[in-house]
């Protein structure tokens, strides 16, 4: 009994490194113009000084720096959560 468990840890284990594995790998690395336009982006409009931008920090990007980013090929936002 302790064999089978053992060996479906095992498969879990390795089914999961597979698909985080996966997962990095289908994200793109940004052009330097991209980068650019982020840094630029995160640095006028990073209110916490994470590093990063919050959904709330997104919604106040002015159209102008919208167009910019998309002109770059920089996607704003990410994931969107579902309403319940």
């Amino acid at each position: 009994m302790k064999k089978i468990v053992i060996i479906a840890l095992g498969l879990l284990t390795a089914s999961a490194l597979t698909v985080s594995a996966a997962d990095k790998r289908d994200k793109k690395p940004l052009s330097p113009e991209a980068e650019k336009v982020r840094k630029e982006l995160t640095e006028k409009y990073d209110a916490n000084k994470n590093g990063k931008l919050e959904p709330d920090e997104i919604e106040k990007i002015s159209e102008d720096d919208k167009k910019k980013a998309k002109d770059a090929g920089l996607p704003l936002g990410g994931k969107k959560k579902k309403d319940k």
